[in-house]
């Protein structure tokens, strides 16, 4: 029987990214998200603290970062999320703070899924980050309920 873990992971691995500006895959990036901790799917305003808060993080590493949705291919999910110019470890660490089951995280325009937990599934290379890049004129609202 799989269990949600297994399910998350899988459709985790479909994720699509809506920014509104291209990002250079130049330097490594982490897209790290505080929506639904332990994949408990919260209210939109207990989010959008959780997001406050991670922001708030994020600018201590004084590295550049930008606002982006992970998304399902059909939009029927979406996370507010930051790419984050820090390293895979800082990265984890964020996660891991956040009570994330993984991050996203892009290395000479590559991507993968990496565990937040080691022990939960292996890093998987997801191919090329631009492919699944949507650039839009703005982020969707996400903050209400669907």
């Amino acid at each position: 029987m799989e269990n949600v873990i297994d399910t998350l992971w899988h459709e985790y691995q479909s994720t699509q990214f809506l920014f509104t500006q291209r990002l250079s895959c130049d330097f490594p990036f982490a897209i790290i998200t505080a929506h639904n901790p332990s994949g408990l799917l919260l209210s939109p305003s207990q989010n959008r603290l959780l997001d406050r808060q991670l922001q708030s993080k994020i600018q201590q590493y004084n590295s550049p970062y930008r606002a982006l949705v992970g998304a399902a291919p059909d939009l029927s999910h979406m996370e507010k999320s930051w790419a984050v110019f820090i390293d895979k470890e800082q990265a984890l660490e964020l996660g891991r703070e956040f009570n994330q089951h993984a991050i996203y995280y892009v290395k000479q325009g590559m991507l993968s899924l990496v565990a937040c937990n080691d022990a939960i599934m292996p890093e998987v290379d997801m191919g090329v980050f631009n492919h699944r890049l949507h650039l839009v004129n703005e982020l969707p609202d996400i903050s209400s309920p669907k």
